[in-house]
């Protein structure tokens, strides 16, 4: 299960009912941040997601609307008793941004580790996680990020017996582990086939569209790109700050061929996304605007790699879905006179 959480869908500044934008995900116990300005810890708690299975938090940049609120997020973590490793990722001089902004929390009880990005496009294996960073074009030095979580080939009966391994070696082959038993090395690929598309998320924000954007969101099942304009008529302002409009991201959308997407890092002077819409679905007709807590539920077999439901999956509507579908049905016994 992997779950996704816009947690915020504000630039530049935190507004009543928009704080800035941040994404949270988590797979497995463990849970990554992608940003982190202010407030971004009082958003994560009206969500009600807990800090403490955060182990690793990725910078798209240092610019403060992405990055100011990691000190007392930091802090909240010390004071949480943590004690497990954090892991930082983020562009050229992540290290020199982070230990600056740490006079305010300069002592803590766990380590913190830095993973700064050095190509224009670097892959980094965290958690489950195969995080892909990718360079794009800001003002600054500014990077995108695409998440997958991999699927592993589909398991073969037929190749164990060929190679005559011991039924009770099974399982744990299909699970990636390597048995020595007898003399004999057991591993992974002597049973298991090709690996297979897995999850596949894209975040991206503060930038213009670029070729990178476009071939690292290709088919992505979620892509979450920055509209900081819904109107067309601010395209030249959106070009001269480097960010995008909601059109732009349209265009990027549907040339990626993406599966949906969540526009956010709305300007402060943009009140309504909502009214825009019409014209982006008009160029990408599954797009939609983002808003702070909007939450994802992504489930998938760990034996056949299916997603179970739509992807994305929803509770909320699936939940309402089902009250709808239970009452329609005692409705209909009743008039049926089931019950008489």
């Amino acid at each position: 299960m992997l779950d996704v959480c816009l947690v915020g869908t504000g630039g530049m500044m935190p507004l009543p009912r928009r704080w800035l934008t941040a994404l949270m995900t988590r797979y497995n116990g463990s849970s990554l941040l992608i940003d982190c300005g202010e407030g971004t810890q009082v958003a994560i708690k009206e969500k009600g997601w807990s800090f403490k299975p955060i182990d690793v938090i990725c910078f798209t940049h240092y610019h403060g609307d992405h990055i100011s609120g990691l000190p007392g997020l930091l802090l909240t973590m010390g004071n949480a008793d943590r004690t497990e490793p954090l892991t930082l990722v983020g562009p050229k001089g992540l290290e020199r941004v982070v230990n600056a902004l740490r006079v305010i929390a300069p002592e803590l009880p766990f380590e913190i580790k830095f993973i700064e990005i050095t190509q224009p496009e670097q892959v980094i294996e965290l958690n489950g996680y195969r995080i892909t960073a990718f360079k794009v074009n800001h003002n600054v030095l500014c990077y995108g990020y695409t998440l997958e979580i991999l699927r592993q080939g589909k398991f073969s009966a037929e190749r164990a017996k060929e190679q005559d391994i011991p039924l009770k070696y099974w399982n744990p082959l299909q699970k990636g582990q390597t048995i020595e038993a007898d003399g004999i090395t057991y591993t992974p690929e002597m049973v298991l086939g090709p690996a297979r598309k897995g999850i596949r998320l894209t975040y991206t924000t503060d930038t213009r569209p670029t070729e990178s954007i476009l071939r690292n969101a290709k088919e992505s099942d979620l892509f979450i790109c920055e509209g900081m304009y819904g109107e067309d008529d601010k395209a030249d302002k959106a070009r001269g700050y480097k960010h995008m409009t909601f059109r732009e991201a349209a265009v990027l959308a549907r040339d990626a061929r993406v599966k949906e997407m969540w526009l956010t890092h709305y300007s402060p002077s943009l009140v309504r996304p909502d009214e825009f819409m019409d014209k982006v679905r008009e160029i990408f007709p599954n797009a939609y605007p983002g808003k702070d807590g909007k939450v994802y539920y992504y489930a998938m077999n760990g034996q056949t790699g299916t997603i179970n439901g739509d992807f994305p999956f929803e509770r909320k509507k699936a939940l309402l879905t089902s009250v709808v579908s239970a009452l329609f049905v005692l409705i209909f016994m009743l008039v049926g006179g089931y019950f008489s």
